[in-house]
């Protein structure tokens, strides 16, 4: 049984990384040997998942996008049935059914995993109404990019949710690119963090390769909501290193954009930290390699030695 993970210090926040990184490694590697469908990937953005979603409590919910895979590792999901739903086994969190880019668990709080641009934005709202009409405690947390900070529901989302006071935590994953295209050839400025000043909401841009700051902005944020009553909008800077869906050569992008973000690696950087703090050596960062090399290995072989699903499952969960 998925168990849901809080915190646990910059070391768990170091391997939950590793994990998510050698996750979606394997992941392109069975893509691309015929055994799943294409699917969008967060490599380079772990830190923006891990810091964010390792500072929620149980009762929180998380709506999130087509680059999900970080965000429901790092709260906790098991990576044998996330590799089934992308194979579409039954054993997967939906029963083979979402594939590798609607994937929810509701057990986890993740509520959903939104294809539609901005389709997570629009729903989180109705989800954090929700918890107000209900008297539930906890924070909604929307994950969505630079992208869907372009569309209108953007702007409607943030304008009811600052009108009815609801406690959502957005959360900007500012990747510099909208699918094939660069930021700023479709959006004025650098931040969408200055965009929510104009609903009068609360806002902060934070360094999203760096796993700590993001962990801590994270914790404040949601303090802010708790003692406000109201709305918080933070963007996580980060990078894409790899293409928008796979497979992608990447053809489309500067060759020295992607060596300067290169250089500036999540998981590398959190490394160079540990060990300079002495909180970690590198024969601890090769047995977290180990570790999560095997247990990507058992996930996998969990995944393919799972069965299809039953034909008669074909119109269960089908309400149209």
């Amino acid at each position: 049984m998925s168990k849901i993970t809080k915190d646990g210090g910059p070391v768990s926040m170091l391997e939950c990384m590793m994990l998510i990184r050698a996750y979606e490694d394997k992941v392109n590697v069975m893509q691309a040997a015929g055994g799943g469908a294409g699917t969008c990937t967060s490599v380079g953005q772990e830190a923006s998942a891990v810091g964010v979603v390792r500072a929620l409590g149980e009762d929180d919910r998380i709506l999130t996008n087509h680059r999900s895979a970080g965000h429901l590792l790092a709260r906790g999901a098991d990576a044998g049935r996330m590799l089934a739903e992308v194979m579409g086994r039954s054993t997967g969190y939906c029963k083979g059914k979402s594939g590798s880019l609607h994937i929810s668990a509701k057990e986890l709080g993740v509520l959903l995993t939104s294809t539609i641009v901005g389709g997570e934005l629009s729903l989180a709202t109705g989800v954090a109404l929700s918890k107000v009409m209900l008297k539930e405690s906890g924070v909604v947390a929307c994950f969505f990019g630079d992208g869907a900070a372009c569309e209108g529901i953007f702007h409607e989302s943030l304008n009811l949710a600052t009108v009815w006071n609801l406690p959502i935590l957005y959360v900007c994953e500012n990747n510099q690119w909208q699918a094939y295209v660069h930021r700023t050839e479709t959006m004025v400025g650098d931040h969408v963090s200055e965009w929510a000043k104009a609903y009068g909401m609360e806002s902060r841009t934070v360094d999203g390769n760096d796993v700590e700051a993001v962990y801590q902005a994270t914790q404040e944020a949601i303090t802010r909501i708790h003692q406000t009553g109201k709305p918080f909008l933070l963007e996580t800077y980060t990078y894409r290193l790899r293409g928008h869906f796979e497979p992608d050569d990447q053809a489309y992008v500067d060759p020295a954009e992607i060596a300067h973000w290169r250089t500036r690696d999540p998981i590398t950087q959190l490394q160079q930290r540990l060990l300079a703090r002495g909180e970690i050596g590198t024969a601890g960062i090769a047995q977290i390699e180990a570790r999560v090399a095997a247990a990507i290995e058992q996930a996998a072989a969990f995944a393919q030695n799972s069965p299809f699903p039953d034909a008669s499952e074909l119109t269960t969960d089908v309400y149209a």
